[in-house]
């Protein structure tokens, strides 16, 4: 509608969205990119390692490290049953980490790079070792089986945050 209203009025049109992409919410696949695809508007998606959850930072039997602010006050107790899901996937995740040999987040970020609607990703490094990671998730390619495998944990459309 907004892409409508802009031309008809001779205004400038959106050009690109900045969503929340990752494989543990996965719901922009069917609510935004065909969409963004179909008017050729680039998505320049964050969050993809949905605040350390697709680092492998937080762990199932683990508990929670504690280490920032969003781990103490977002995260909390890891024991809940509302993570119960989510942590089950990412130990699936891990295990297809290391089944590439890479850490998982750079599986998770070189995952929403390949989606033809995903413009760019926004990573948020505080370290050169984290940079460097970041960076070679860009040369990762995914085959059709690990997509497959990934598409089993969460189903594009879905969420499991």
């Amino acid at each position: 509608e907004t892409l409508w209203i802009s031309e008809r009025h001779g205004w400038e049109r959106f050009v690109c969205l900045q969503p929340p992409y990752s494989i543990l919410r996965r719901t922009m696949e069917v609510s935004h990119f065909p969409m963004t695809l179909r008017h050729g508007i680039a998505s320049i998606v964050w969050s993809p390692l949905e605040g350390g959850w697709l680092t492998g930072k937080y762990r199932k039997g683990q508990g929670n490290p504690g280490d920032s602010p969003r781990a103490a006050n977002w995260v909390g107790d890891l024991e809940q049953e509302r993570f119960e899901r989510r942590l089950d996937v990412v130990e699936e995740l891990v295990a297809l980490a290391g089944d590439l040999g890479v850490p998982l987040a750079e599986l998770a970020l070189a995952w929403t790079l390949r989606h033809p609607a995903v413009t760019s990703t926004i990573i948020g490094p505080r370290t050169m070792e984290q940079l460097e990671s970041c960076l070679r998730a860009a040369e990762l390619d995914l085959d059709d089986e690990v997509l497959k495998r990934i598409d089993r944990l969460v189903p594009p459309g879905e969420s499991v945050l």
